[in-house]
């Protein structure tokens, strides 16, 4: 059995999250690839070192003095090696890279740092062999993972050295030039690690345990999940419950490997299980989620629906402008196009212009418009489920602008008004979840 283990910021921002980092991973002889994030926030105050190598580039760029931000990270390095007594002459590495420090350097190259001397200081601390992403993850110029180089030089580094630690966040080009991820990209560092060894179980240990029920700056202490499909953990993901970086499951998923989200604050709870079949069904919803900020441009037309071609006339007016369309609730005569507010902020009336042109047919906007998703897979098992909502939103004198509700059955949505976005979710899990 294999156990791939990626800890975020969180997990390694300081020397006693480091502690708790190797007694979690020499728990278990299975955790034989450690994945880390660079070293994150200590407090709410604190500044993660990701965001200090990007300030420290914007200085070197446009020659602003940078000596301060420099001695933070080189500070926060030190401190953790010193405290822990990490056989790992970190200022060595320090002091290399400050001599590459100038107004050219490669921003990805130098934000990488983070995790590489984060890892570097890691595997030292747990005995593991440090092994540099930039030597595992191979990309194509063109931004797409080699796969088969990828897990051949994987399996061949396991191989060799039985217990390794990689940096997240980066990988190579074919000419070993450092190629970013996304942020929160070493999520998907360990995803793709643990489908190129085919691993038993992919861990993602952060300070929360497991996925959230609710967000919990709306709702006082949601439960936890205990178990979650892949499909249920995207419609949370793209709806803004950020626990993974949206990336992280397809690798994984195609295997049908497991993740589970932990906290490393809290190792003995289970977290939250993510595979292809759940077998759970003690909860009829798994979980809510939901962004504001929305816009819908209402399209109304007597025998609109006669017209063939309407709606894909409408939709390109859209794919003109590049905006990406949430939702496309519609009536008889009737349509509305629901959009991210901030994606039209400025070609709005050029929209509206073109719609009108285009169609001949009434068009109205409607601001401040607030979605959020019900999303579960036993929701299809039970009947009344739409009803409940609607009984529990009109007790609450909430009025519902729109509904949407996918064909599998696996999540409905709902648009509220904005002022109405916390008491919607507050509603549907008092009376939903709870």
């Amino acid at each position: 059995m294999v156990v791939v283990a990626k800890f975020g910021g969180s997990s390694v921002s300081c020397a006693s999250q480091f502690v708790k980092v190797k007694e979690i991973v020499t728990s278990d002889p299975n955790r034989r690839i450690v994945v880390t994030s660079a070293l994150g926030k200590r407090d709410s105050n604190d500044t993660k070192i990701t965001d200090l190598l990007y300030i420290l580039h914007a200085h070197l760029k446009y020659s602003v003095p940078y000596e301060d931000v420099w001695k933070m990270l080189f500070d926060r390095f030190v401190g953790v090696q010193e405290e822990l007594k990490i056989d790992y002459d970190i200022k060595d590495d320090l002091n290399s890279l400050y001599k590459e420090l100038n107004k050219n350097i490669d921003q990805s190259y130098l934000v990488s740092r983070g995790e590489y001397l984060t890892a570097k200081l890691l595997s030292s601390y747990l005995g593991y062999k440090f092994v540099d992403a930039k030597n595992l993850l191979i990309y194509n110029y063109d931004g797409k993972l080699d796969e088969v180089s990828t897990e051949k030089r994987v399996k061949e580094a396991l191989s060799l050295y039985g217990y390794i630690v990689v940096p997240g966040f980066y990988g190579s080009y074919p000419n070993e030039t450092v190629h970013l991820l996304s942020r929160g990209g070493s999520d998907v560092t360990g995803s793709i690690l643990a489908k190129s060894i085919n691993a038993n179980l992919y861990e993602n240990w952060t300070d929360v345990s497991g996925v959230l029920t609710a967000d919990p700056r709306i709702v006082n202490k949601p439960i936890a999940i205990k178990e979650i499909t892949y499909a249920e953990l995207r419609e949370l993901s793209y709806m803004g419950a950020s626990v993974l970086h949206e990336e992280t499951v397809f690798p994984v998923q195609q295997l049908n490997i497991p993740i589970n989200l932990k906290n490393t604050n809290e190792p003995t709870h289970p977290g939250t299980l993510i595979k292809n079949i759940c077998t759970d069904e003690s909860s009829i919803i798994t979980g809510i989620a939901g962004k504001k900020d929305f816009l819908s441009f209402n399209i109304s037309k007597d025998h609109m629906s006669n017209e063939v071609g309407f709606l894909r006339k409408a939709l390109s007016v859209f794919e003109k402008y590049n905006v990406s369309i949430e939702h496309v609730p519609s009536g008889i005569d009737s349509f509305s196009v629901v959009v991210s507010a901030s994606n039209v902020e400025k070609i709005k009336y050029d929209i509206i212009t073109d719609l009108k042109n285009e169609l001949n047919a009434i068009i109205s906007v409607e601001s401040n418009i607030a979605l959020v998703a019900i999303v579960g897979r036993n929701m299809a098992k039970h009947s009344g489920v739409c009803a409940k909502i609607f009984q529990t939103l009109g007790n609450e004198g909430i009025n519902v602008k729109l509904l949407a509700q996918g064909p599998e059955e696996l999540n409905i949505i709902i648009g509220v008004d904005q002022a109405d976005y916390e008491k919607t979710i507050k509603a549907i899990y008092n009376n939903m979840i709870k």
